[in-house]
This record gives structure tokens, sequence and C-alpha cells, in this order.
């Protein structure tokens, strides 16, 4: 498992319940997937000390968690050194790294999506081009948020991208996909800004809900056909062909579903919400995956839902905490709730925060309203210095 994060605990943590697991390595993994496999002190961007750890390990699956090392192409250098991997090359991964080159790919395949504006004007939708941790994107209803906009996204440098503004519910779609077929997991969605009510920055993700009351299972499928299989089959057609999760960002507008953009990997804090409904061996699909063998594969979902809780620093999503101690993570794993640890560390002995994002807390339900009561039931069991976390995730749901 390549990564550090929240995303990266609860595929561990999945993984770990299945019967084919034979051993877990992390790198460089957190804390909390420390409790379930080994960590090695190798970060996720270097291609050279992967590869020497997989031989030295001799492992059968590499998972590459985020996106930055994807984009830069650390599963092609394993891919080429023999040892099989679940995440895109980088021609691949760059329907995440360039939002032009995604344009280009949706436009080519046929995938409806948010018309390119030729100049910027509200109401309008301004996005960094390239990586940006999930904070590139900025809505602009008003001159001055456009300004505003503008001002924050040239800081990520690089080219900008102005798209339409598209109203609707917005919804996560991932689907594991082997360069040919494709399969989808249980539909979420995500509460980017900082603050209760939907408003502050955009952040990485403060909760997330899964399944979502849009979709039922005949639309999740035609989705899947309109949306993620003709850009599977383009990319394939430009050599690249897409070996990893493919998350597709929807609005489900009043003229029909709308790809707001894609990613190329598991979403962060979705993934938290969305494996613990996944009915079936995730490690043997997503190993199959790797092998271009994922015909024939099908997983279930739970009957239920899952809300997740993202439990952050004071200052995010502007500044981070370290150091700082962190209480309570065994009552809230004694009141049922998934702890996912996200920017945690280690340090004399005890568990501290390390970034902005510190914790994932996931509660389980027969309804959302039931899982949102065990995900705060455990959330409020945890403290340091400065938490915050937004009070109304799937308040409604």
């Amino acid at each position: 498992m390549v990564g550090s994060g929240g995303r990266e605990h609860a595929l561990a943590w999945k993984f770990a319940l299945s019967p084919s697991l034979t051993a877990l390595h992390a790198a460089p993994g957190n804390p909390g997937i420390a409790t379930l496999g080994d960590c090695h002190p190798v970060r996720a961007e270097d291609s050279e000390g992967l590869l020497a750890l997989a031989g030295s390990l001799r492992v059968d699956l590499v998972v590459v968690g985020p996106e930055a090392p994807l984009v830069a192409g650390v599963a092609d250098e394993l891919r080429h050194s023999g040892v099989s991997v679940f995440g895109p090359g980088a021609g691949a991964a760059a329907i995440e790294g360039s939002k032009s080159f995604a344009k280009d790919v949706m436009q080519a395949a046929g995938v409806p999506t948010a018309a390119t504006m030729p100049i910027a004007r509200p109401p309008c939708v301004v996005k960094a081009d390239g990586l940006a941790g999930g904070k590139g994107v900025v809505v602009c209803r008003t001159q001055e948020e456009l300004d505003d906009g503008l001002a924050a996204i040239s800081g990520f440098g690089g080219p900008l991208v102005i798209e339409e503004l598209l109203e609707g519910p917005e919804v996560s779609l991932f689907a594991i996909c082997d360069g040919r077929e494709a399969v989808a997991l249980a539909p979420a969605r995500d509460y980017k800004r900082a603050y209760d009510g939907d408003v502050g920055p955009n952040t990485g993700g403060m909760g997330a809900v899964a399944p979502v009351p849009d979709l039922v299972s005949s639309e999740i499928e035609d989705l899947v056909e309109r949306v993620h299989r003709p850009v599977i089959s383009e990319l394939a057609r430009r050599g690249a062909p897409f070996v990893g999760l493919l998350y597709a960002g929807l609005m489900l507008t009043a003229e029909g579903p709308k790809v707001l953009e894609f990613n190329c990997r598991f979403g962060d804090p979705e993934t938290q919400a969305v494996l613990p409904l996944v009915d079936g061996d995730l490690l043997e699909a997503l190993a199959a995956a790797a092998r271009g063998e994922l015909a024939g594969v099908s997983l279930g979902h739970v009957v239920g839902a899952a809300v997740t809780v993202v439990l952050a620093a004071g200052g995010y999503p502007g500044s981070d905490d370290s150091g700082s101690p962190i209480d309570g993570l065994d009552r809230a794993d004694a009141a049922g709730a998934l702890v996912f640890h996200a920017g945690t560390a280690r340090r004399g002995g005890r568990v501290v925060t390390n970034g902005g994002r510190i914790l994932a807390v996931t509660g389980c339900g027969e309804s959302v309203a039931a899982a949102r009561v065990a995900a705060y039931a455990g959330a409020e069991r945890i403290s340091f210095p400065g938490m915050r976390y937004r009070t109304d995730i799937a308040l409604g749901g």
C-alpha cells in the first residue's frame, strides 16, 4: 500500500479483511496502518525506493493511493520492472493531472461535461489545470468572487480552465478498471467546504456519505456505461490503458448527468465511507484488475449507509498542526466507529497530530441518519488541541 493518508488506512483496513492476504506492507504508512501491517520509511513519490522495497519483499501486488506519484509515473516504473500494480501509468493518470487533457478526452469520447468558456465572466468555475490537492476549484457567482478566485488559483501556477457553472447535486462514482472493463462501487457525496452550511474555502474534503439517495442501481450502471467506459476506451485508443480506480465527479443537472472532473485514484474522504459498504473481496478485485482480468468480477453493496466526519486542525485549510497529543481513539473504537488516520504520527509512544486533516471517523448504520449518529458519536469521543469538524455532514440524509 503506497501512501500515508486516511484513504490508504481505509484501503489497508479493507485488505486486512481479505482471506487471500498473507502480508500487508505500507510505504510510508501511518500509525493506523501500522496496526494492520508493516510500515516502511519510503516516500510515495520515490519510485526507486518503492521498486527496491517491492523486490525485497517479493510483493504480489502494489496499490498506489495518492494522485501525485501516479501522475509522476510511479506505476510505470514498477510495471516496467515486472511488478503488478493497481494504479494507472502517467499517460492515463493525466486524466486528473491535467484538466485540459481530461476535457480533450471527454470530447473525443462523447462524455457530457461542463462547457469551456473562452473568457472568465460570472457565473463560472475557475480551475487549476494541474494537481491542487482538491483545492484547485473556485465557484464564482459574482465579479468579486471571480477576482478572488483568479488570484487564488493563479497561486498554483500553470494554466487555468474556465467552465460554465453547473447546478445540481454532486455525486462521486468510483469504478475499478483493468484497461477494458469497469466495476462500480457505491456512489458517494463529499463535503468540500471548510465550514457548516457549505461555506468557506475548499478543502481536501471535510466528510462524506455513501450511498446517495439520488441514484439507484440501474442508474449507476448507466453512468458507468455513459461516462467511465467511453473514457477507458478513448485512453486505450491513445495507448494509455487505465488500470486503477477511475473516479468521476458528477453533477446531476436538469439536463442530465455531467462530469465535473476525473480523478485517477480513490477519493479522500469518500473512500472511508464507500469501503465499509463493499460486499466482497476488494483485494482480489484490485489484483484481478491489475492482471487485466476484471471480466466476471463483481462486488456487492452492503445494505445500509456510511457517514464519514473529518477531524481537522484548527487552522485547516490555511495551516496544519503538528505534535499535539490525540486523546480518545480507544473510546471512539469502543463506541463502534471506524477511525482512519490521515495526518497523524507516533512520537514518544503516543499518537499526535501531523497535518491538516488529522482523522476520519466513519459510522455505519441501516440508514444515513443512523450512520450519521454513529459517526458523530465516535468523533465526540476524540480530542486534540484546536480540533474542529463540520457538524452538518449528511444532515437530512
